[in-house]
């Protein structure tokens, strides 16, 4: 995940620090030294680390923090405080044209996965109400053109496409009169990129933006690439004015430094980061909520907005109904795995909850395995044994193991762990009544 290591080494400063009652100034600079050196490590900016932690240590030092009751819980505050700053601030936004059609054009080097981050923008614009087409307009990479139109037509998003025209500017403009003319509101134009900043590149890109005049011009940077993408963002918004950021693979296994940097450096906002390779995985970034994920404070209106995508509201509904007349099938659980694999799994779960990121690879892995064998339990089971579990007996556990590929033992810690589960419900019910518990839950988890 990413930030797993930095946050890993600024949890182990911050326990240093709340076990002491009383700060004083050396204990200050020895946790600002081990910040300094876990933001380093992280490949964060050297410039953007040496103002982070002089900003942070000016406050720290400050008598209200050194004379308070709980001096170490205040200065995590006011770095969380100066993390947030740094990523940003408030939520950048996606701006649109007054004039009701607007064109976005996405800009950035070859391999970052703008092809792929164009698609995901249309699914996302989608999901918002707008009409937006997509326009190929990297005529340098091969299979360019076919990859936008396969992510196109997986979004259910159009795509302009002039194989003939070798010229970009010329098929950006055609594809904004035909969007205009067809009445989609929104074009993405997705340009081409290169190994590496050069003349020839943004010559091309200044072309296509002299002609068709995008509102917003969007940089798409790989996190993965660390110092390199910082880079890159100040050399594309020193020649063309970028309006904003997209981060992609900030799922990946990275240090997470290019996150932390871009904005201090360019002065421009990410406004999306790019967290998995299916096409909804492109969410807004919002510097408060990275920040408590990079802290291991949890991010928790992430999560809620997760379960709230992932649930069906009638299903719910009805989901609640039953829980709270104690008539939780293993089909509900089921539902329930499946809602919790369609957020990204165990992993992108506990990323968001706090002190969750101090599970380990071999924790999630486990996890996940058993989440998988779990589901291919229930599956092998007849209607009738998921409604009623206690009509299992010996043959039938045999029966279930044989299909489901595993032993009797996993059968049976199922439906134990579900018993349980049902237990622990009745239990809630009976202390809350029957006030919404388990609505958009994951109960048993």
């Amino acid at each position: 995940m990413a930030f797993e290591s930095l946050s890993e080494k600024l949890n182990s400063t911050f326990k240093k620090l709340r076990g002491k009652g009383v700060l004083g100034e050396k204990d200050i600079d020895e946790a600002m030294r081990e910040i300094r050196l876990a933001l380093l490590e992280a490949d964060v900016n050297y410039k953007v680390v040496k103002d982070f932690v002089a900003g942070v240590k000016e406050k720290a030092l400050g008598e209200e923090v050194l004379n308070s009751l709980t001096p170490g819980q205040q200065v995590i505050k006011i770095v969380n405080d100066e993390m947030i700053a740094l990523l940003g601030g408030v939520s950048g936004k996606l701006s649109y044209s007054p004039s009701g059609f607007t064109t976005i054009m996405l800009v950035g080097l070859q391999g970052t996965g703008k092809t792929t981050t164009a698609g995901k923008l249309a699914a996302y614009l989608l999901k918002e109400g707008k009409k937006p087409m997509l326009a190929a307009c990297d005529v340098q990479r091969p299979a360019a053109i076919d990859q936008l139109e396969i992510v196109g037509s997986q979004v259910g998003v159009p795509v302009y496409t002039d194989r003939e025209c070798k010229d970009p500017a010329k098929i950006a403009v055609d594809a904004k009169k035909q969007a205009e003319i067809k009445g989609y509101n929104i074009l993405i134009v997705d340009t081409a990129g290169r190994l590496h900043v050069d003349e020839e590149l943004m010559d091309e890109l200044k072309r296509v933006r002299k002609e068709v005049k995008p509102f917003q011009i969007l940089l798409v940077v790989d996190a993965m690439t660390g110092q390199d993408a910082v880079n890159s963002a100040s050399a594309f918004n020193d020649a063309m004015g970028v309006d904003g950021i997209i981060m992609t693979k900030l799922d990946g296994d990275t240090r997470g430094g290019a996150a932390l940097s871009v904005k201090s450096v360019t002065g421009k906002p990410i406004l999306f980061a790019g967290m998995g390779e299916k096409l909804e995985a492109l969410e807004p970034f919002h510097p408060d909520r990275m920040a408590g994920r990079i802290l291991g404070m949890g991010d928790m209106l992430s999560l809620i907005e997760k379960v709230s995508e992932a649930a069906d509201e009638e299903k719910a509904r009805e989901l609640e109904k039953r829980m709270s007349q104690n008539k939780f099938t293993l089909d509900d659980l089921l539902e329930q795995m499946r809602q919790l694999k369609s957020m990204g799994g165990i992993g992108k779960f506990l990323e968001m909850l706090p002190g969750g990121t101090n599970a380990t690879d071999e924790q999630l892995d486990k996890s996940e395995i058993e989440l998988r064998r779990s589901e291919a339990i229930i599956c092998s089971m007849t209607k009738k044994e998921k409604e009623d579990p206690r009509i299992l007996d010996a043959s039938r556990r045999k029966r279930i193991a044989a299909g489901a590929g595993v032993s009797v033992t996993h059968v049976n810690q199922l439906i134990k762990k579900f018993e349980e589960t049902k237990k622990m419900m009745k239990q809630m019910n009976n202390m809350k009544g029957k006030k919404g518990f388990g609505r958009r839950g994951f109960p048993g988890f």
